[in-house]
């Protein structure tokens, strides 16, 4: 609705997670370059988390474009399944055929799998996001399917990205062994004042819209609505965009969107009650 009244190519504030809109971070660049460690090194279990909408998705998304052939990847993006669905959708992503869809079988396929992928001499990688949801008892399961190793190398490397909740589920009792295995831990921290204002800039660049749609003065408004979350970021900004279409202003000034953050704050407390 707004795109030609800013000059705009496409939506910069979409809360999807486009690659061509990708503004890592300093902790951004940091999660990947421990993921890619985790990775290289063959360390079995990574944990990575991050409050809502910190950019762990996008997180993940960035560093499967850097993994080169020699690693096959699959990428589960829900937690919230059974044991055998679980099974199912990790030997899918890998692309294994299972005649029988039974938890033997399937179990008995992935390990072949991945003993041929070390002969090739490729790395196979396990990513489940929204890992918080995993009940213990999946966990436990996943815990198991790092047993598949030679006495030399592991040949799944699991990568567990959650919500801080993901955290206190694994320091829990029951899942002690699990937590032992855990190789690297990295929280994803919110954006910085400065890393506020380049997410912004950046994005209406890619856009092809101006840096100076924002007037100066709104940073420190959006800086203070979202606490340096991207998709917050991108919730006040869009809605911003489209109060500024409305009150015909090319420029967006820091009453409308102290306006829109009120705005969004009562929808989101509305949504709470």
């Amino acid at each position: 609705m707004y795109l030609k009244h800013y000059n705009l190519t496409e939506k910069p504030f979409s809360v999807t997670a486009d690659p061509n809109f990708l503004y890592l971070s300093k902790k951004h660049k940091e999660a990947i370059s421990h993921m890619q460690y985790g990775i290289q090194e063959r360390m079995g279990f990574l944990e990575i988390t991050g409050e809502i909408g910190a950019g762990k998705t996008t997180v993940c998304k960035a560093l499967l474009n850097r993994l080169d052939h020699h690693t096959k990847t699959a990428f589960i993006l829900n937690g919230n399944m059974s044991e055998i669905q679980l099974l199912q959708a990790i030997t899918e992503d890998f692309g294994i055929q299972v005649k029988t869809k039974n938890k033997i079988t399937m179990l008995n396929e992935l390990n072949k799998f991945l003993l041929e992928q070390l002969n090739c001499g490729n790395n196979v990688v396990l990513i489940i996001d929204e890992a918080q949801n995993l009940k213990p008892a999946l966990l436990e399961q996943v815990r198991l399917l790092s047993n598949m190793e030679t006495e030399k190398a592991k040949l799944l490397q699991i990568i567990l990205v959650g919500q801080p909740e993901l955290k206190e589920k694994l320091a829990s009792r029951e899942l002690k062994q699990l937590r032992q295995r855990i190789a690297i831990r990295y929280h994803i921290c919110s954006l910085s004042k400065p890393e506020v204002e380049g997410y912004v800039s950046h994005r209406l660049n890619v856009a092809g819209g101006k840096d100076d749609i924002f007037h100066k003065d709104t940073l420190e408004e959006i800086f203070k609505f979202s606490g340096g979350i991207p998709r917050l970021i991108n919730i006040l900004c869009d809605k911003s965009l489209l109060a500024g279409y409305a009150a015909d202003k090319k420029t967006i000034d820091s009453d409308i969107v102290k306006k829109c953050s009120k705005e969004i704050e009562g929808v989101f407390d509305e949504y709470s009650q």
